[in-house]
């Protein structure tokens, strides 16, 4: 509990956090952030809701009030304790067993009551010390909202008389309007206020030469999932040297169903299930590599990875330089990247920017099925390693693939982006799901007169830095979208690069839109709020045509 000697200490604690992050607070910066302030964040949709509209300042304000610390409540210090969301989708849920009574003394890690959801039964936990001052829900009294306050802790036995009728109040406080969303969680380039400019004169327009997008009427719709395997298969196949590696992608057919068939059509000694020990398995890859193999080394998610940073960097990634080039490693990391959806912030990071930073490494980001088994074909036959970037929440996503990309020799060349949408105002420029994410926000623009040309990275590194400056020399407008955080991102660098060497073509700055700078929460709302949507694209892009949004 709050004591309340302790209050102005931690309002001091926050206006220095507030003063030093004017665009909103941290609640998932553990280190740096009041505990008070996200007690409730765990469990309080409304809040949660209110932090996505309004203001730092008054969500501060409100959560002051919602746990009593003022003393104009005529009251004693208290904590309100809210309704959990103890899952990511849990709307209400009921009290089956108070574990304490009135007057009792809480320590924090006390299990307070048993909460029953339509799923399972868990336990609501007390976050800090005092005493149980108030049951406002009785046991057994039907589903309750989550957010809706059930019980009360003061910090002395002497201030439990003083709540004896207290009744909670249920009425949230309206949230004020903003001309732009002023998230709380903020800390994003997009979101930053842009003064009213009035519109420039155009400058030149050059032809662009690269790759664009053309729909063949004799495609077939194919999953990313099966783009995928089609093209480990098509290689193993002409390749004796080529395995595949990784835990589950045998016996099981992979954790996404990407390696599905292969262990019975090429068997146990090209298709290794290994133990959960990434390090492990990725050494031994590097080893093979290094020997004259082709592994395909599958990580369950990228994030798991970071286990096996040294073998990729270190060994995988420095060798050939080392070894003043006689030294290759022909090897495939591959597996989800980014976010997927209620997996937390230890499952849901895009390590784009990790990776493409590293000389000695190719990374590619594939969006749509034909990038999936072009990229991954060039990938396997590539004699360096390579980083491949998947997506998790686009394995099931059908795209067009024409005859000649389901063919045994279509290969995406490494390095070369592709131009999506052909447009003349402003340029859209993202990799793996955000190019779907900004091919949408292109025709919602359009309906409005914008004319945005969307382009896809493909690969990060190399870098098709012609397809880029080309594009924005045509457009003098440029948005980069990336679901990873803002600093030192994928977005940062391409901004330099345009600014550096296409600064005279620009009609406006080259604006980012990217995921928040915390790591992932695991709440739905908040992870919503957490990830770049279509309406930020749509926003930012109208921002840079110097259009009202």
């Amino acid at each position: 509990m709050v004591a309340a000697r302790g209050l102005a200490r931690r309002v001091a604690g926050l206006t220095a956090v507030l003063r030093a992050r004017n665009q909103g607070v941290h609640f998932a910066r553990y280190a740096s952030a009041p505990r008070s302030l996200h007690v409730l964040a765990n469990g309080a949709q409304e809040i949660s809701q209110t932090c996505a509209k309004i203001g730092a300042t008054t969500v501060l304000n409100q959560r002051l009030r919602a746990r009593s610390f003022a003393a104009a409540a005529a009251l004693p210090s208290h904590q309100i304790l809210p309704m959990p969301s103890l899952s990511p989708t849990m709307t209400e849920g009921s009290i089956g067993e108070w574990k304490m009574n009135v007057g009792d003394k809480v320590s924090a890690g006390d299990i307070l009551c048993d909460i029953q959801t339509d799923k399972a039964t868990m336990e609501m936990e007390s976050m800090e010390d005092g005493y149980l001052a108030r049951i406002l829900i009785p046991a057994g009294d039907g589903m309750i909202a989550v957010g809706k306050p059930v019980a009360i802790i003061v910090d002395s036995a002497e201030d439990i008389a003083a709540f004896a009728d207290f009744v909670a109040s249920d009425d949230a406080p309206a949230a004020p309007t903003a001309a732009e969303p002023a998230r709380v969680l903020a800390e994003r380039p997009d979101l930053r206020a842009t003064a009213n400019q009035g519109t420039p004169l155009r400058t030149s327009r050059a032809p662009s030469n690269v790759e664009v997008a053309v729909v063949d009427p004799n495609s077939s719709m194919i999953t990313v999932r099966d783009a995928l395997n089609k093209a480990m298969e098509e290689e193993m196949t002409k390749d004796e040297k080529i395995f595949v590696m990784g835990e589950e992608v045998g016996e099981y057919q992979g954790a996404y169903k990407i390696t599905r068939g292969l262990l019975q059509k090429f068997g146990p000694k090209r298709v290794y299930d290994t133990p959960i020990t990434e390090a492990g398995f990725c050494g031994i890859g590097v080893g093979a590599g290094f020997s004259g193999l082709k592994p395909i080394v599958e990580f369950m998610t990228w994030n798991f990875a970071m286990q096996a940073i040294d073998q990729i960097i270190n060994s995988a990634g420095k060798t050939l330089y080392m070894s003043s080039g006689t030294i290759s490693c022909p090897i495939v990391f591959r597996g989800p990247n980014g976010a997927a959806a209620g997996v937390g912030a230890q499952h849901s990071q895009c390590f784009a920017a990790w990776y493409m930073s590293v000389p000695g490494l190719k990374v590619l980001a594939p969006y749509s099925a034909e990038d999936a088994k072009g990229l991954l074909k060039a990938a396997i036959r590539d004699p360096d390693p390579v980083i491949f970037l998947e997506n998790e929440l686009l394995y099931g996503q059908e795209f067009p693939m024409s005859e000649a990309s389901q063919s045994d020799d279509f290969v995406v060349p490494i390095g070369k982006a592709k131009i999506e949408r052909v447009g003349e105002d402003v340029t859209l420029i993202a990799f793996s799901k955000m190019v779907g994410f900004c091919l949408d926000a292109a025709e919602e623009l359009a309906a409005e007169g914008v004319s945005a040309e969307v382009i896809n990275l493909r690969t990060l590194r190399p870098l098709d830095k012609d397809a880029i400056i080309e594009s924005v020399k045509k457009t003098s407008r440029v948005v980069v979208v990336e679901e990873g955080w803002p600093t030192c991102g994928v977005g940062s660098e391409i901004c330099t690069i345009i600014s550096e060497e296409a600064f005279d073509y620009l009609d406006a700055p080259p604006e980012r839109v990217t995921g928040v700078d915390i790591p992932m929460p695991y709440a739905v709302n908040l992870e919503k709020a957490a990830l770049p949507q279509i309406h930020d694209v749509v926003r930012v892009a109208k921002r840079a045509c110097y259009r009202s949004v």
